[in-house]
């Protein structure tokens, strides 16, 4: 029973290493005589036109729209699959890092109002400090080895997935454009079909990926930001054959996927959005804007975190992991703090329409805070583990 869930953890942990080398590697672009080449393919033009409908974006915006809209759906099949027969399907297992999701959210979120209060335009990136990236936690985790409790990681997926329900929320109630009608109600024909689809019993992929095709098209053109589509489709795939209640088409499709968002979809997204001119923004390091990002991934994460699950298990309502005590579940917690790839996606959301000055010094507090808050991770679970076996 734990062999996919090892496979899934080994995944991550080798796609997290891939996500800082994309980074560094952009960081490097951006601030040596390459910064033109750069800036030149982020912004190369790519169109696609079928009749009167074209879709018109920079790299920079497919990358984000279309590539990113796959690990939505990614991440839409592992909700469903957890909640139906995983971690998430048993309410006792889910309360701990739900808690600590509603914790870890809200506590950065006001430490980052905090220090922007007065400010209209800075505010919209009020949720850029709340999210947690799954591929670097986890790949810090997988460079301890064996020696972390398989209950802190399944504490720590199981954290991250609430983490990205909420982002998904987020996005689509305070960063949804004006919208439009036609295109909203094209993408909710698109629901009605993948409903038939799945209640027909239909387990072939083709027809769910071509309606979803034509649902990302509606939400991309209504105003609603077009990654939604990827987790609505997921909704839809069926957990289970019903000719053959042995097989799986979600993960068949959700096993298929992986290679494809760790080793190429995020990296990508990675060295697309994390080339910041550190000589342009250097000195804005104490604006209220990075700042307000940096304190919040760092400090609000874990004290959010985990000062609400040592609430709830104090009060009864929760429990801690088998096999974790309370130094490897303060160490976690530190590694919440690692916010990088949902926390660039939501910047870009929060400045892309306005306040663009911005856009330079929300990379810097993102960077600088997911760095923090994984070194300290890192060496804090480091030393707890081994205090553990020396015990």
């Amino acid at each position: 029973m734990l062999a996919p869930i090892r496979e899934f953890l080994k995944l991550e942990s080798s796609g997290g290493i891939l996500l800082v080398g994309a980074a560094i590697l952009a960081l490097i672009f951006a601030n040596t005589p390459l910064d033109k080449f750069y800036a030149e393919l982020i912004r190369m033009p790519v169109a696609i036109r079928v009749g009167s409908l074209e879709i018109a974006k920079p790299l920079l915006l497919w990358i984000n729209d279309g590539l990113m809209a796959v690990f939505f759906f990614l991440v839409g099949l592992e909700l469903k699959r957890e909640i139906r027969e995983g971690e998430l399907s048993e309410w006792r297992k889910v309360v701990l890092p739900a808690i600590g999701a509603i914790g870890g959210m809200a506590v950065p979120a006001l430490l980052y109002i905090a220090f922007n209060s007065g400010n209209p335009d800075a505010l919209r990136g009020w949720a850029i400090p709340a999210a947690t990236d799954i591929a670097f936690a986890l790949g810090i985790l997988g460079l301890l080895g064996n020696r972390v409790p398989t209950g802190l990681k399944v504490f720590l997926v199981s954290l991250a997935i609430f983490d990205d329900v909420a982002a998904i929320l987020v996005i689509a109630f305070f960063y949804t454009n004006e919208l439009s009608v036609v295109a909203l109600v094209v993408g909710g024909a698109c629901l009605v079909v993948l409903l038939l689809l799945n209640r027909r019993g239909v387990i072939s992929i083709v027809p769910y990926v071509f309606v979803g095709l034509v649902m990302w098209v509606a939400v991309l053109k209504s105003g609603v930001h077009a990654t939604l589509a990827g987790v609505l489709l997921a909704l839809f795939i069926p957990l289970r054959d019903r000719a053959n209640p042995e097989r799986s088409p979600l993960r068949e499709l959700e096993h298929d996927l992986h290679p494809s968002v760790a080793y190429v979809i995020l990296p990508l997204f990675a060295f697309a959005n994390a080339g910041v001119d550190l000589g342009a923004v250097g000195s804005s390091v104490l604006h209220p804007v990075p700042l307000g990002i940096a304190t919040g991934l760092f400090i609000g994460k874990q004290f959010g975190v985990f000062g609400v699950c040592w609430l709830a298990i104090k009060f009864g309502l929760a429990k801690l992991p088998d096999g974790v005590d309370w130094r490897q579940l303060y160490g976690a917690s530190l590694l919440c703090g690692v916010g990088f790839t949902m926390s660039l996606f939501i910047a870009t959301l929060a400045f892309e329409g306005g306040a663009t000055e911005y856009l330079g010094m929300d990379r810097l507090g993102i960077l600088a805070g997911s760095l923090l808050s994984g070194v300290a991770g890192y060496f804090w679970l480091r030393a707890s583990l081994r205090r553990r076996s020396a015990a």
